[in-house]
């Protein structure tokens, strides 16, 4: 009788705790679910050193993303990208470095291998990220958003080459794109970053 009475306690809690275990996967798929992407911003990636990072973060900033690579004819870049981060930093502006091995093979090495080149070359001090590929079958969400015409239908196509650079406004749209060979101190670049940087983010608190 006894036995009778604990087994049937038993698949009464074994029933509770899945039914539980249930309820917590579907509101942690609700809660993916709800977090709808509306710009750029909106996405998580993980950042050279391999944490996660919420884009979001950078609400409110204006945000230049470009797609870099170590051993491209473009990579004396990342010099004029530097000097366009120290120059406006302090005014609310941001770079994301993106490296990718897309084309020709010229963004070979690891993550660890690119932070110690782009910090001892170019002393690098912009945010850099984890590989991607922004291109292709396995293209990351992040460009798939920037390239589609669906989601980014103004600036939209495929990347073409390294360097290729997006600009967001504090709100986080994308506001001009700018070729792979336009340099970062070109006066069109200059010209979008600094408009951009005299708008200031409302608060709505």
């Amino acid at each position: 009788m006894h036995w009778i009475i604990s087994s049937s306690l038993g698949v009464a809690l074994l029933f509770t705790i899945g039914m539980l275990s249930i309820a917590a996967h579907a509101a942690e798929s609700t809660d993916k679910e709800d977090k709808k992407i509306e710009n750029p911003l909106s996405f998580t990636v993980n950042n050279i050193e391999g944490e996660e990072v919420d884009l979001a973060e950078y609400q409110g900033k204006v945000v230049m993303i470009v797609n870099v690579a170590s051993k491209c004819g473009l990579t004396p870049q990342y010099e004029e990208l530097q000097a366009l981060y120290d120059r406006y930093k302090e005014k609310g502006f941001v770079i994301l470095g993106f490296p990718a091995n897309n084309f020709m093979g010229q963004e070979p090495g690891s993550d660890e291998e690119i932070k110690f080149f782009c910090e001892t070359e170019y002393n690098v001090t912009f945010d850099m990220f984890s590989k991607i590929s922004v291109k292709g079958d396995d293209i990351a969400p992040l460009y798939a958003f920037l390239t589609e015409e669906e989601t980014n239908k103004e600036f939209a196509g495929e990347i073409g080459w390294n360097f290729a650079k997006f600009l967001l406004d504090r709100q986080g749209n994308v506001i001009a794109r700018f070729d792979p060979r336009t340099k970062p101190k070109d006066p069109e670049v200059v010209r979008a970053i600094e408009t951009a940087l005299l708008d200031e983010v409302e608060d709505t608190a």
